[in-house]
């Protein structure tokens, strides 16, 4: 089984770390001729308009981004989404939330942060019956908020047999795919564009699941999948793009029909550029993390990690973060449509004490997903080097979960060495903190093979997202930022000695306008 050569996962990691030598010696450069549009748009196929006019969805978004109860079934009643409760999920995950103009015509924003804003993530739905939508295989497209029928019929039980009878995917009347069209992105970010796959995805799916749970419809995270049957399904060009998650919505007490053949389709898609790049990496990591069959899908859901707790050193510092009846209770839609990445932070801004505990408590809780069973430690561990934090030393810390408190590792004035970790940016410099997402990489992929990269970059990018969401629920910002890998590791080591990183977020208030234009 490919998944289990894991030299495959470690070659593809080493060769697409960032370092200064790399950086300096790179000569590739942004073609903006040759730019994809980030959109996946099939020409031959009608549009089937979501719905726009909705009620708002009031749910606080601090409430929301941590709803445990909202990603798990609790009774056997039915739940079977409507086209309103649908368009709400897509559009607040994945739709186009902002428009700005600029001197060559207009910007598109989305409803999650993505890497260059560039959005090569698609979402797909294959659904049952619905009360106002026939059963089918759709494309959603963020563009005109519309869903192109791919094929007619009932084909839930292709993704349920992929997944080895999956117990989530079994009962759920709509399952969503997500999925990446690579050149959308490696346009600027090179062979490093399959971590984008899972970081884009992940901010994605922080929102979803929030929204999702929101409405009651108990979404959870399945990356255990045979590969090839799910991108047949949805008539995707392997070559090109590739499947990353399902996401089952809901729950009917009506079987899926008996697995039958799927034919192949094949749709005409506008261009996206005047010329593809290839990244042979991206495709050589997808298939080296593929599953071939439901039954390795199923077992390999059944592997077993072992948690250990770290030996504590340091000073610690208890958090105490904001019960929800105390926090602040803007919505999750109105914090969704109101999200950016921040362009510039205020130096001399500082957070309590009070906000950074709730962010590290909303973006570190339970998450619904096949790779983490109920309960389980994270794969995902929190370091921070924070500069402006009242009542906590600046310095480096570990963030113990379990514990809800902070170990200090080092202390001291480190604006310098965020802004070099950083890649050379003054955001990293200038925020309040910086969450780094790290994982034990060796431990992952001895237990679930390749594929446990797919899983630890995946969390990595929702950890990520919630970081955004619970920032901007309080009132500051927050901004995803790439990141110089060896370098991370070796300024938290020791007590990250072997560890990897994942993701990283900024965050600390905005600078206001007028300082932003003395900056640049």
């Amino acid at each position: 089984m490919r998944n289990r050569d894991i030299e495959a996962a470690y070659t593809y990691h080493e060769a697409t770390q960032h370092n200064e030598r790399r950086l300096l010696e790179s000569p590739h450069y942004l073609d903006y001729d040759n730019q994809p549009q980030p959109l996946k748009i099939y020409t031959t196929l009608q549009p089937i308009p979501l719905v726009g006019e909705r009620s708002t969805l009031e749910v606080p978004a601090l409430e929301a981004i941590s709803n445990s109860e909202g990603s798990a079934r609790e009774d056997s009643r039915e739940k079977i989404p409507d086209l309103c409760g649908l368009s709400r999920v897509l559009y607040l995950s994945a739709g186009i939330t902002k428009q700005k103009p600029y001197p060559g015509g207009v910007i598109s924003f989305r409803a999650h942060p993505n890497t260059g804003a560039l959005y090569h993530i698609d979402l797909y739905l294959v659904c049952e019956d619905l009360p106002d939508l026939p059963a089918g295989v759709y494309h959603f497209g963020p563009h005109d908020f519309a869903l192109r029928r791919l094929r007619e019929g009932d084909h839930r039980a292709v993704l349920i047999d992929a997944s080895g009878q999956e117990p989530a995917l079994a009962h759920a009347p709509v399952i969503v795919v997500s999925v990446s069209t690579y050149w959308r992105n490696s346009w600027k970010y090179q062979a490093r564009a399959y971590r984008h796959c899972f970081w884009d995805a992940g901010t994605l799916h922080a929102n979803f699941l929030a929204v999702a749970g929101a409405e009651g419809l108990a979404p959870r995270v399945v990356i255990g999948f045979a590969d090839r049957p799910v991108e047949h399904l949805l008539g995707l060009d392997p070559k090109k793009e590739g499947a990353l998650t399902l996401v089952p919505l809901g729950w009917s007490e009506a079987d899926a029909p008996p697995l039958r053949d799927v034919p192949e389709i094949h749709f005409e898609t506008a261009p996206l550029s005047p010329t593809e790049v290839d990244y042979p990496a991206i495709r050589q990591m997808h298939a080296a993390s593929s599953l071939e069959s439901g039954a390795e899908a199923a077992a390999w859901r059944q592997a077993a990690r072992d948690d250990r707790s770290p030996t504590v050193e340091g000073r610690v510092y208890s958090l105490e973060p904001l019960a929800n009846q105390e926090a602040p209770s803007e919505s999750i839609e109105a914090i969704i449509r109101r999200r950016g990445s921040t362009r510039a932070f205020e130096r001399e801004a500082s957070i309590s004490l009070e906000q950074l505990a709730t962010l590290l408590d909303r973006a570190s809780s339970e998450l619904a997903a096949d790779f983490l069973a109920c309960g389980s430690e994270p794969l995902i561990d929190f370091y921070l080097i924070v500069h402006a934090v009242e009542q906590l030393p600046a310095g480096a810390y570990y963030y113990q979960r379990e514990a809800a408190s902070l170990e200090l590792l080092r202390e001291g004035d480190f604006r310098n060495a965020a802004g070099r970790l950083g890649l050379f940016q003054e955001l990293p410099a200038d925020a309040a903190a910086n969450i780094y997402c790290l994982t034990d990489l060796d431990r992952v992929l001895k237990t679930w093979g390749n594929r446990g990269y797919r899983a630890a970059q995946l969390e990595g990018g929702i950890r990520g997202g919630r970081l955004y969401l619970a920032a901007y629920a309080q009132r500051f910002g927050a901004t995803g930022l790439t990141f110089l890998d060896e370098e991370v590791v070796g300024f938290f080591s020791p007590h990250a000695e072997g560890k990897s990183v994942m993701f990283l977020v900024a965050v600390g208030h905005s600078a206001s306008r007028s300082g932003l234009s003395r900056r640049t």
